[in-house]
């Protein structure tokens, strides 16, 4: 009986906050792995997240996108996608990319998947596409960051946005 109960168990889906913190681990080891890289050439890397065929969360390998974008691959080792993640490559005083952007909640929303963003100063964005809401995991410096970055230079950082609020503040 034991037993029973003990696999019953383990085949049981995990509860959201429990793979959140999952995924959130996962996620950390990847833009470990991709933020210097995305710094270096300056463009965007993305990917997925999600569960494999044996119910195991992955992440997808990583495509390389341009200055502004990208375009993950459609990831051969996950059977559900759970969440989009992407780097804003380099450090520039051009673009205000210590936030996501209006059309990285747009694109998640689009393939009813949520995101994770990793920015140039080392902040970790997480993107709820159900409330459109995106809020900061961690702060400057929390991932790898551009030895570039200028700390202050968007001024300041609120801890989330709504859709509405992060559009209005790209458009200043």
């Amino acid at each position: 009986m034991r037993t029973v109960l003990l696999s019953c168990l383990l085949l049981a889906p995990l509860p959201a906050a429990a793979q959140s913190a999952a995924e959130e681990a996962l996620i950390r080891q990847v833009f470990a792995q991709i933020q210097p890289i995305s710094f270096r050439e300056n463009v965007e890397y993305c990917g997925y997240v999600g569960l494999d065929d044996d119910g195991q969360l992955v992440a997808s390998r990583a495509t390389r996108g341009d200055e502004g974008s990208c375009l993950s691959d459609d990831p051969a080792n996950i059977a559900v996608i759970t969440a989009s993640y992407h780097t804003h490559g380099a450090y520039s005083p051009d673009y205000y990319n210590e936030v996501p952007s209006g059309d990285d909640m747009e694109g998640d929303e689009e393939e009813g998947i949520d995101g994770w963003v990793a920015t140039p100063g080392g902040r970790l964005w997480y993107i709820d596409t159900e409330d459109m809401i995106t809020r900061q995991i961690c702060g400057i410096g929390c991932l790898a960051s551009d030895p570039r970055f200028v700390a202050g230079d968007m001024g300041h950082i609120e801890q989330s946005y709504s859709y509405s609020e992060l559009v209005r503040l790209l458009e200043e």
